[in-house]
């Protein structure tokens, strides 16, 4: 249940932050002159978000509806002040979903496979915190959580 709600988030956080349309260019762009594919590059980003979600939320022994509580700013920090081996541990052995199965897989290649894999890994992490800040920033309340995301998502007619 927890790694379903990580992964939800992950899914709707690049949506929500395309809000403004010219964001997706840049975030495009940006992949590209890292010579990362842009769809590929997003898929990580989601699945890199659903990671670092899950990793505060096993720190704090947090259930799958106390995610609801977690900060999006404490998350955006673990996308980029965690190593990715602790991105990793604690994951399900198997995944509801085989696509995020695929997608952790693809990290962990790139995190073990080290030099030019793990700068894309840390760029990307980059993109990552920023997306967060942004929808951080957007909200009309002091300290946004994941759980004001999942809202904002269903506002926007996004699939959960």
């Amino acid at each position: 249940m927890l790694w379903g709600r990580c992964s939800l988030l992950g899914r709707v956080l690049l949506p929500l932050v395309d809000h403004e349309p010219w964001r997706q260019t840049r975030r495009h762009e940006n992949l590209r002159a890292w010579d990362i594919d842009p769809a590929a590059g997003e898929r990580l980003i989601e699945i890199f978000a659903a990671l670092a979600a899950h990793a505060v939320a096993v720190d704090a022994s947090l259930s799958a509806a106390e995610l609801d509580a977690l900060s999006l700013r404490v998350v955006a920090d673990a996308a980029t002040g965690k190593r990715d081996y602790e991105l990793l541990a604690g994951l399900p052995d198997t995944f509801v979903d085989d696509r995020d199965g695929l997608a952790v897989n693809v990290f962990r290649l790139h995190a073990y496979r080290g030099e030019h894999y793990s700068l894309r890994l840390t760029r990307l992490s980059r993109e990552l915190h920023h997306a967060l800040l942004v929808l951080a920033e957007r909200a009309p309340i002091r300290s946004p959580t994941c759980g004001d995301a999942f809202r904002r998502a269903a506002e926007a007619g996004l699939p959960q």
